[in-house]
């Protein structure tokens, strides 16, 4: 299912980042980082709270507006009961639409934010979507006092928080339409596999995207991906073409964009829900702001992993959503 938009536009994101990030490729773009997991708060899930307190807090600061002039707050993290984004809009003061949808959050957000705009049922919107690496690890898999050891496939949940905020009022950047993600399940049951549980659901939703606006792949100048990491890049790549007969190019990912991977501990690349809007609203909106890109598709992809299921040994069921995004000339 894909919407079209006529009357939406992102005005202003901001980018709150930790350690890994702040010391990546793209350190220079983002608006805040710290220095240690802690955020200058006693546990990790504060942490993560904080983080979207600050990326909110930024982003009224750009736009210089007070919490009153904002009509809705969408926005998710990991963690059970969304209990980062909770209690961070409690302090943030603004009706609170909480979604999950695992590392597809940020796009799924700016879908329902464009929807209610389009419609005229609200006249602006922020959209989080954050992520902690510690947090995500003690709730998933182990917490990292225990040392236990990953696959060397896996990926490392990035630790940050990016929002944007959305309106009809016209922006050099626009939502031109999104498509909503299918459930996928092909039977993978590898909990640190996750590039080959969301690679199907990330062609399925590329494929109908094209199928619903009648494009081809040359319409657009980037189609980035959220957190496949490099061995869903890849596993991406082949498993579009078999499926579905699409050649992925002008393609990247952005868990292979936002850390160093040749220097810095990250196995395959980032993860998370903070990752492809952490890449997007820096780097990415920089090369649109500068002319350098035009036309872009994101695809936020989800593994929707559950901890009691996992250890039914069922497999992992995967979503994503695609949101397409145009320069204003």
């Amino acid at each position: 299912m894909t919407f079209k938009y006529n009357n939406v536009y992102i005005n202003e994101t901001s980018t709150v980042v930790g350690p890994y990030e702040a010391k990546g490729p793209l350190s220079k773009l983002f608006d805040k980082s710290y220095d240690d997991f802690y955020f200058g708060q006693k546990t990790w899930e504060q942490a993560e709270i904080k983080s979207i307190i600050d990326s909110v807090d930024i982003l009224l600061n750009k736009l210089n507006i007070k919490n009153t002039k904002v009509d809705v707050h969408i926005g998710g993290d990991l963690l059970n009961q969304l209990v980062a984004t909770n209690y961070a809009s409690s302090k943030i003061g603004v009706p609170l639409i909480g979604i999950y949808s695992a590392c597809s959050i940020s796009t799924l957000g700016i879908l329902l934010a464009s929807n209610m705009i389009e419609a005229n049922q609200i006249k602006n919107a922020i959209v989080t979507a954050s992520s902690h690496n510690n947090g995500a690890e003690k709730q998933f898999r182990n917490p990292v006092e225990y040392g236990g050891p990953k696959k060397e496939y896996t990926t490392f949940t990035t630790t940050g928080c990016a929002s944007c905020y959305l309106s009809n009022k016209p922006s050099n950047i626009r939502v031109e339409s999104a498509t909503l993600g299918t459930v996928t399940d092909n039977g993978i049951t590898d909990v640190f596999n996750m590039g080959a549980v969301m690679a199907p659901s990330a062609a399925k939703v590329i494929n109908d995207h094209l199928k619903d606006t009648n494009r081809t792949l040359d319409y657009y100048d980037l189609v980035l991906t959220g957190d496949l990491g490099v061995i869903g890049k890849m596993i991406l790549k082949e498993y579009i073409k078999k499926e579905y007969q699409i050649n992925l190019k002008n393609y990247d990912d952005s868990a292979c964009m936002i850390f160093d991977l040749e220097n810095q501990p990250v196995y395959k690349g980032g993860s998370g829900p903070a990752c492809l809007p952490l890449v997007t609203f820096s780097h990415i909106f920089d090369k649109m702001k500068k002319g350098k890109l035009n036309k872009i598709l994101l695809v936020a992809t989800g593994a929707l992993m559950n901890t009691s299921m996992c250890n039914q040994h069922l497999s992992i069921p995967s979503i994503s959503h695609a949101i397409s995004l145009e320069v204003v000339k």
